[in-house]
Parts: C-alpha cells; sequence; structure tokens
C-alpha cells in the first residue's frame, strides 16, 4: 500500500480558515500541503522587524513591507507567510486578496529550525511561482543567501554573502547593507 498526503486547494485551504479548523495553529500552505511552521525565536523576531523597518526607510513610498502576512502563489497551491514580502503598493491597498506573484518585488526569510524548508521547499514554491528574486538570512551561520532568476522551478544564481551590499534587482539604485542584515 502506498502512503499518499491529501492535497489542498487555495480555496479549500481559506474554507478552513473561514471555519476555524485551523485557529490558533501556525500553518502555512505549501504546495497543496499543510504545514506547521515553527515558533519564532526572539533572535528571528526581532531581526524581522528591525529589517521591515530598515527597508521602509531605504524604500519609501516606491513599495510596501509587510511582515508575516499571506502570500497567494496560484501557480504552485501555496499561500505561505514569508517573514517579510517587498510588494507593489495598490490602490486601496490588498483587503480583497493577498499579494500574488505579479505583485512581489522580492522575499525574505529569517531562518534558523526552518532552514532546510525554506532553502528548499519554500525556493522551489517561489522560483516556480515566478518570484525574480528572495532572500534568506540564515541565523546559524549568520549569512545572506540570495536567489535569483528564476527558471523551470528553482533559481538559476544563487550566492551567499557574509558581508557587504547588495541592490535589489528591481531597485537597483537602493543599497541594503548585508552587514546591517546579518548583525550580531
Amino acid at each position: 500500500m502506498t502512503v499518499k498526503t491529501a492535497k489542498f486547494t487555495i480555496d479549500q485551504y481559506h474554507r478552513m480558515v473561514e471555519a476555524g479548523i485551523l485557529e490558533g495553529l501556525p500553518v502555512e500552505l505549501l504546495n497543496g500541503e499543510i504545514i506547521e511552521m515553527p515558533s519564532e525565536g526572539t533572535d528571528h523576531g526581532d531581526l524581522s522587524t528591525e529589517t521591515r523597518d530598515y527597508l521602509i526607510a531605504l524604500l519609501g513610498d516606491r513599495a510596501q513591507v509587510r511582515e508575516g502576512h499571506p502570500i497567494t502563489l496560484l501557480d504552485t497551491n501555496s499561500e505561505p507567510e514569508p517573514d517579510l514580502a517587498i510588494v507593489r503598493r495598490r490602490q486601496g491597498g490588498y483587503r480583497n486578496r493577498h499579494p500574488q506573484a505579479s505583485d512581489i518585488f522580492w522575499l525574505i526569510e529569517f531562518a534558523d529550525s526552518s532552514l532546510t524548508k525554506d532553502l528548499e521547499e519554500k525556493s522551489r514554491a517561489y522560483a516556480a511561482s515566478g518570484i525574480a528574486e528572495y532572500w534568506v538570512v540564515n541565523l546559524r551561520q549568520r549569512t545572506l543567501v540570495v536567489k535569483r532568476n528564476p527558471f523551470e522551478g528553482d533559481y538559476r544564481s544563487t550566492i551567499t554573502l557574509e558581508s557587504g551590499d547588495l541592490s535589489p534587482l528591481v531597485f537597483p539604485d537602493v543599497t541594503v547593507s548585508v552587514d546591517w542584515l546579518l548583525r550580531c
């Protein structure tokens, strides 16, 4: 006998959320599967919030920086909750729907216990949905993994930085300090 896991659509996931079935559970939909999210450590929470504020100051009104809110990836049947999503500003905001791949400039995850999931499953889901750029702050090794140029469900370019400066693809005139992101 082969064991199969149940796959859920985004609509089914939304109905479960609306019915309260998932209330209080730290979960997200990833590739049609409901995945439990690990608890967030204090370092993770602090860096995420500080980086949100830092990016807001750098970007001004050019983008919205959303912290820990869902994004909808129709191509991969996923609704993950990245630590930071840098998205287009929309008239009326995102009251009627979550940001979708076409709204997203780049995503950032802060990873410790979720490092493998963030570098593998999430990375593939983001690439398959066409997210142009994805950054993972490795809290264990204090490095920044930058993934760019999605192609056939993976990223063509992956670099790991320990210091220096970096410009997001969509904002080449904006300089983000890697040293600031990785501060201990």
